[in-house]
């Protein structure tokens, strides 16, 4: 009787063992669950950076308003006629 015992407490230890650290256990689920939790915000903060520059390239594509927007921002064009003037803010003294 108490060979029985002793039988079925080790295959009760090995099946705890086998549930909390072995292939397929408890802890290698939680870890997995945090990297899917992770990728997904991932994921997201990516869709939304995509989405925001797929509507810039259609504005580029379709508001010539974008483009002269654009251009004057970052590249200083000005139109045929208009006058450019730059505004210097002097260095403060020491």
């Amino acid at each position: 009787m108490r060979l029985g015992f002793a039988i079925l407490g080790l295959m009760l230890l090995a099946l705890q063992y086998q549930l909390w650290v072995g292939d397929g256990s408890q802890a290698e689920v939680w870890a997995l669950t945090n990297a899917i939790d992770s990728q997904s915000r991932e994921n997201a903060a990516l869709r939304e950076r995509n989405q925001a520059l797929a509507a810039e390239v259609n504005d580029l594509k379709t508001a010539e308003e974008a483009i002269e927007e654009r251009a004057r921002l970052e590249l200083g064009m000005i139109r045929e006629g208009e006058t450019f003037y730059r505004v210097v803010e002097p260095l403060p003294s020491r």
